[in-house]
């Protein structure tokens, strides 16, 4: 089954259940600390931000308030219907961007990575669209720490099993809250994640982790050369 078809059936799930706590505003509803890692590796500034995969438009208000001037572009239908009134946005393939050559000051990743088998492309077209310095912004599940092979069911005493190397998509999940359980996930492990990042011709600027006491997330700032 296609991933925006796989949305599509979670949307309504997605935005009043797994979200409500991210959209509460509140310090435990966001236990990887997504908003915390938007300041930090995003930062203030101006002018338009492309968020790729941007679902229902969760993070436009936090992009608003650090300056930016959101856009996104998403796969599934029914997510975007949550989005209308947060942030412009199209159905449209993060492989092929419906938008022209350095014309956006950042892109947006944010928590998408492992919903996206092309994801090497992704980050391709996320270079194209920035202007030259434009900065790109990826944050996602921690390839070290998340995955079939991690295994978080006790909060003390993370086990990581045989299956980091395999770099394969699965379903196998710890808790049945979360998304993977419901529509898979691709993992890459550390090595070719950021790689992907060089391979477009980006240059890391810096890193940082959300959640504890073993990060959940990991986000990655990347910078296109000047002209």
């Amino acid at each position: 089954m296609a991933a925006d078809a796989v949305y599509d059936e979670i949307a309504d799930w997605y935005e009043e259940e797994f979200l409500a706590g991210l959209r509460s505003g509140a310090a435990e509803g966001d236990p990887l600390e997504l908003r915390r890692l938007l300041r930090e590796l995003l930062g203030e500034g101006r002018g338009t931000c492309l968020e790729i995969g941007c679902g229902t438009g969760v993070h436009a208000p936090g992009l608003r308030e650090l300056g930016w001037t959101p856009v996104g572009v998403d796969l599934s239908a029914a997510m975007l219907r949550h989005a209308t009134g947060r942030l412009p946005a199209a159905r449209a393939d993060a492989e092929r961007l419906p938008v022209r050559d350095g014309s956006v000051d950042a892109v947006l990743a944010m928590m998408v990575h492992t919903d996206m088998p092309g994801y090497p492309a992704v980050v391709r077209e996320a270079t194209r669209v920035l202007r030259p310095g434009g900065v790109f912004v990826h944050v996602g599940v921690h390839p070290c720490f998340c995955g079939g092979f991690a295994d978080r069911a006790d909060p003390d005493a993370l086990v990581i099993r045989p299956g980091y190397l395999d770099g394969h998509w699965t379903k196998d999940s710890w808790n049945d809250n979360g998304v993977r359980d419901k529509v898979g996930a691709h993992h890459w492990p550390l090595p070719a994640l950021l790689g992907m990042f060089l391979d477009a011709g980006l240059v890391f600027e810096r890193f940082g982790e959300g959640g504890r006491p073993v990060p959940i997330a990991l986000a990655a700032r990347a910078r296109k050369g000047a002209a």
